[in-house]
This record gives C-alpha cells, sequence and structure tokens, in this order.
C-alpha cells in the first residue's frame, strides 16, 4: 500500500458518513445525477426514510440493488438515539436525546386537542446567555445536524405512531424554540425545515413551521432569501437598556435593526400572515403597566401577533413568575391597542419541560457552566 492510498483510507475511516436524514429532495437529485443515477429516485428515496421510517437502506425494495449498494457506501440513516422520555401530567412528552457529538438534548411534545406542537432543539446547549433562560446558562458544545433536527420530527411521529396509531400525523405543528439559537445554525436549520415542509418530508405547512430567534439580524436578512417559513423573535423588552439585559445580543443588534429587518422578511409571508413577538413576563422586571404602554409603542404599526409566556422559574434564576393579575393587566393594554395578544399557558413544569427550562446534559465548551457555579457559590 502506496502512502496516498493509505492516507485516502485513513481519511475515509475518519470522515463520517453522509446522514441521509438531513438530505433535501433537491440534494438527494445532485447526489444521484453525480452517482450516474436517474433523479427520479429521490422521491422513493425520501419516502423510505420520512413516510416509512425506514432505517436499513438495504431494504429500499424499489430501488436497484447497485443503488443501494452506492448509497450505502456514502451515508447512513442516522436517528438520533432517544436516551429517556418524561410523561407530564398534562400529556406533555420530554426526551432526552444523544448528538453525534455525545451530549445530550432535549426534544418536547405539546398535545393540544387535534394539534400537536413539537419543540425541537437546534443547538447542543446555547451560544447566547439570555437571563431567563435555563438552557443559556448550561454554556455551548455544538450545532446540531440537519439530520439530527429532522431527526427529532421523525422520532416523535414514531413514538406517538405507536401510542395512536389511528392519528399517523399526530405532529402538525414545529416549533424551533428547543435548546439553541436556530440563526446561528442556518447551515443545518435551512435544510431542515425544506424537509420538514416538503410533501416527501413530513408535509407540514409553512405556516406551522416556526423559526424562533434571540435577534440575530444577519440570519434574518439571509431567510428573506431562503425561506417563508413562520418566524418569531423573542423580544422580551420594549427598550434596547432593559432588553440588553435580558438578552444581551441585544447589544449587537439593538431593537431597530431587530424590527427593520422583520418587516422586510413579513413580505415574504403575504398579507394573512404576520411575525410572532415572544415576550416573557418576569415579575416587577418587565411586566408593569409602563413597559406594556411602551411596547404599545414600539410595535405601532408593525406587523405582528404577541404571545406573552409567564416566566418559567429554574433554580439560579433569580427571577420570578407574574401574578395572573399583573399577566392579564399586560394583556388587556395590548389587545385595547389592537394586537392580536395569547398568553401562553405553562405546559410540561413538572418535567421542566416548560419554555425556557431545558437543559440537557451539555459537555460545555464556554466554562458558563463554572461561572454561574462560582456565582452560586459567592466566589465572584
Amino acid at each position: 500500500m502506496t502512502d496516498t492510498t493509505a492516507q485516502v483510507k485513513q481519511q475515509q475511516e475518519i470522515q463520517p458518513k453522509l446522514d441521509f436524514l438531513g438530505f433535501t429532495r433537491g440534494q438527494f437529485e445532485s447526489l444521484l445525477l453525480e452517482l450516474g443515477e436517474k433523479p427520479y429516485r429521490a422521491p422513493q428515496i425520501m419516502k423510505w426514510l420520512h413516510h416509512r421510517w425506514l432505517d436499513d437502506i438495504n431494504e429500499m425494495t424499489d430501488i436497484s440493488m447497485t443503488l443501494r449498494s452506492k448509497l450505502m457506501e456514502l451515508g447512513e440513516v442516522h436517528e438520533p438515539e432517544v436516551v429517556s422520555e418524561k410523561l407530564s401530567i398534562d400529556g406533555t412528552r420530554k426526551w432526552l436525546v444523544k448528538a453525534r457529538s455525545g451530549s445530550l438534548f432535549e426534544t418536547v411534545f405539546i398535545p393540544e386537542g387535534p394539534r400537536g406542537t413539537l419543540c425541537v432543539s437546534s443547538q447542543v446547549g446555547c451560544a447566547l446567555d439570555c437571563s431567563f433562560c435555563s438552557t443559556g446558562k448550561q454554556g455551548f458544545n455544538s450545532n446540531l445536524t440537519a439530520g439530527e433536527i429532522v431527526g427529532q420530527v421523525r422520532l416523535a411521529r414514531k413514538a406517538l405512531a405507536v401510542e395512536f396509531p389511528e392519528r399517523q400525523r399526530v405532529v402538525t405543528n414545529v416549533v424551533l424554540m428547543g435548546m439553541g439559537e436556530p440563526l446561528l445554525n442556518l447551515d443545518n436549520v435551512l435544510p431542515a425545515v425544506e424537509i420538514m415542509m416538503d410533501d416527501l418530508g413530513y408535509g407540514i405547512s409553512k405556516r406551522k413551521v416556526t423559526i424562533s430567534t434571540a435577534g440575530v439580524v444577519p440570519g434574518i436578512e439571509r431567510l428573506c432569501e431562503a425561506t417563508d417559513a413562520s418566524l418569531a423573535i423573542s423580544l422580551h423588552a420594549p427598550n434596547d437598556e432593559l432588553r440588553s439585559q435580558l438578552v444581551p445580543i441585544n447589544r449587537k443588534y439593538p431593537i431597530e435593526k431587530l424590527l427593520e429587518v422583520c418587516r422586510r422578511y413579513a413580505t415574504n409571508l403575504g398579507e394573512k400572515r404576520t411575525i410572532t413577538v415572544e415576550y416573557t413576563l418576569i415579575d416587577k422586571i418587565n411586566d408593569q403597566p409602563e413597559h406594556a404602554e411602551e411596547l404599545v409603542q414600539l410595535l405601532d404599526n408593525f406587523p405582528c401577533k404577541i404571545n406573552l409566556i409567564p416566566f418559567n422559574p429554574f433554580k439560579g434564576s433569580g427571577y420570578k413568575r407574574p401574578s395572573a393579575v399583573a399577566v392579564r393587566a399586560f394583556q388587556r393594554r395590548l389587545v385595547d391597542a389592537g394586537f392580536s395578544t395569547m398568553v401562553r399557558t405553562t405546559r410540561g413544569e413538572d418535567i421542566q419541560a416548560a419554555c425556557g427550562q431545558l437543559v440537557g446534559e451539555v459537555v460545555d465548551k464556554t466554562r458558563r457552566q463554572e461561572k454561574y457555579r462560582r456565582i452560586a457559590a459567592g466566589v465572584i
């Protein structure tokens, strides 16, 4: 064996196989052409992966053995491994899932009548450090691949189909509001979203796939050219001073820039669709009448609907959930000003699956966990 051959062989052993769960229809068509195969095979392959949940490429019986062999040489079907599952008293489910990195992340399913919303993670941990979010305190490990993002939809549908065989499509909505900041992982989020909305994938309406962001302006600019999925922005404050305390990325991309690019994105959505503004209400921090009034002025003529989220407590946050009276008063001011405003019902709190509570088990590359341990111990 020559040195060159040995190097190629070693590289092949090091390089992981392609994960076909993260391949869009267009990517499959391009791969097939490169392999000297017909691109019409792409729909057949995608149906095996996303409609029949096949794990073994060799069992794709309507494509040739030759093509199956080529595919098996290049790639695999790598559904993320479920480590554990918890079921809330309200029916919410939380799966602890292992990433290729070895760290664990979480996926949450929230049933509501005939509707079922899957809250999907895009990163292991989070690179941002919003003060009211437990995920951010875990630090950051890595981006999830497109296959690992799509794989969460696949594993949820498979698991729920066993329990509810008469309702195969029980996951009707997907929100990228789990662990991580989706717009810091767009190279993987965009193909994953495309697969979710493709009829050959999971056939979920663009109205029912929502990408959430803490305000990564360049990412929203890129979304304008790439997708028309629904968009939610985590605002949480009506002015830059307060928002910079709660959402540190605001120091780089202040509210004016954020709303400006969101207006541009809203033109992709058509007249009957709007941006969702998420606002976590924290007792005595951003829930006062003057904050509601300021928010009304800020969002004047901004095409949006508003979701109010009563803060979900976690150990060491230092924050409290506002009273029901304060929440209703805040909502009433917004409704009186003409905004479509809903209060998000807290779900899965008994299993730490509520908004802002997801943590997983993150091998932290930012040393943020160490920082917060030192703060809690009074060292710094």
